[in-house]
């Protein structure tokens, strides 16, 4: 791959601001990208998307995007040396998808000021790199409402993996919905520690379902898999997340959020491939409600546990999310 690289970087320490970084590639040629995942591609949540988002970025460029997919690379400690062998490889951007990756990547992209390096949902930048990220504050507000109308008992639950990033933003997102809709509702919260830890996401909802909470939000990836099958035992309500999870368990997911990481992988690469390309610590590209890259999957209430008035009042409230109307909380 010919580059040129239009810039003059001031090395800048790892965590910290960046200056202006533009890398330019000949338009005839090809990407090659690697894509570092922290789990498994078909996980129906943050990976799958991910996978998903990345192959319908290159279907619908077809020849401009050389893709090369890792699975399960989820410990900090195998993070690093990963991205450095795509880097060494020649590769021309290196994504690393997930907040585990934050300081590796950091650190990496400084070792390779000719590659760029994308990271997803993380914190802190350098010259050549970029951050994409959600808007789960958003998300976690419209399953908030979702959950409370739903509920049956006033009992409603959260369960995430880490803290942090965009899953405390979820979280306090969910709260806050909920309470717009019920102000005494009682919300159970559980992080598990890890974002794979599936069994100690389902004995979480399986205690709270037994303390009689019937509507649990997860905030994705392994848990999710934990939250849903517990849901199924049971037989009480599940909202997804990242994915549509319903085939998971037909009668007990009743709706979720789905990511479209595809939106932020076009802004991203058209920036690439005209030179754009400039990391800027004030701005982080968002998948939102408002720019499509944040949608609530069909309502499957066949418990009959949501009125016309509430089906209407959760449509009205991811109206007005897509038009910025409504107050997030602020983390």
């Amino acid at each position: 791959m010919k580059k040129t690289i239009a810039m003059s970087m001031a090395l800048v320490m790892a965590a910290a601001t960046v200056s202006a970084t533009a890398i330019t590639v000949c338009a005839e040629d090809t990407l090659k990208v690697a894509l570092v995942l922290p789990g498994k591609k078909d996980d129906v949540s943050f990976n799958q998307a991910m996978y998903r988002g990345m192959n319908d970025y290159a279907a619908a460029h077809e020849g401009e995007v050389e893709l090369k997919v890792v699975e399960n690379v989820y410990d900090v400690a195998d993070i690093e040396p990963t991205l450095i062998d795509y880097a060494d490889a020649g590769y021309d951007v290196v994504i690393g998808h997930g907040y585990q990756f934050s300081e590796p990547v950091l650190k990496v992209a400084e070792m390779y000021p000719d590659a760029a390096f994308l990271l997803g949902c993380g914190v802190g930048y350098v010259a050549n790199s970029a951050q994409y990220d959600v808007q789960l504050e958003a998300g976690g507000y419209l399953m908030g409402v979702i959950a409370a109308l739903a509920s049956q008992s006033d009992k409603v639950g959260v369960i995430g993996g880490g803290e942090g990033s965009e899953i405390t933003r979820g979280h306090e997102g969910f709260k806050a919905g909920a309470q717009s809709i019920n102000p005494e509702i009682e919300i159970q919260e559980v992080f598990t520690g890890d974002w794979n830890d599936t069994t100690g996401a389902y004995e979480a909802a399986i205690g709270m379902y037994e303390d009689g909470v019937d509507v649990i939000w997860h905030s994705g990836d392994g848990i999710g898999l934990g939250v849903v099958q517990a849901a199924e035992e049971k037989d009480m309500y599940v909202l997804g997340n990242v994915e549509d999870q319903k085939p998971l368990a037909e009668n007990n997911v009743l709706s979720g959020l789905q990511y479209e990481w595809g939106n932020a992988l076009e802004t991203i690469f058209a920036s690439i491939k005209d030179g754009s390309f400039v990391a800027d610590e004030k701005e982080v590209i968002m998948i939102n409600v408002a720019n499509g890259g944040l949608s609530m999957t069909e309502l499957n209430d066949v418990k009959g546990w949501l009125t016309e008035e509430d089906i209407a009042t959760i449509n009205d409230v991811y109206e007005k999310l897509g038009q910025d109307a409504i107050e997030l909380p602020e983390i």
